[in-house]
């Protein structure tokens, strides 16, 4: 059975890094999939943050994280990478990722229930 696996969360102190990586388990390539980010705050709807797409490399972020955070993948190792820098509070939550074969666009973002597969989430404390 498709599952994927998001790994490289932690805690953190404001300004620091953390990389999140989202793979799939089984025979499942993730490089036919459009591969979104997601996070949940206590208390909040799960927001759609990053994407990209799974042909021509488009990618899309939120403003609040915008020139902070970096999505990537290698396709070679099955694996979708969101780098986060300059981390703050307000970054802590729970991160997804998910699996579409809907495209990515630039100038929109990532919707929760257009997304059919999903990881189990990672927990990123962003605290002092």
């Amino acid at each position: 059975q498709f599952q994927l696996v998001e790994s490289g969360g932690g805690l953190v102190q404001p300004g620091g890094s953390l990389r999140l990586s989202c793979t799939a388990s089984g025979l499942f390539t993730l490089e036919n999939f459009a591969i979104g980010w997601f996070r949940q705050a206590p208390g909040k709807e799960r927001e759609g943050i990053s994407c990209i797409s799974s042909t021509n490399g488009t990618t899309y972020y939120t403003d609040s994280v915008k020139g902070r955070f970096t999505i990537s993948r290698d396709n070679a190792k099955n694996t979708v990478y969101l780098q986060m820098n300059s981390l703050k509070p307000e970054d802590t939550a729970v991160y997804y990722c998910a699996a579409d074969l809907s495209p990515c666009y630039s100038d929109y973002a990532p919707i929760r229930y257009e997304y059919d597969y999903w990881g189990q989430g990672a927990q990123v404390t962003v605290s002092s």
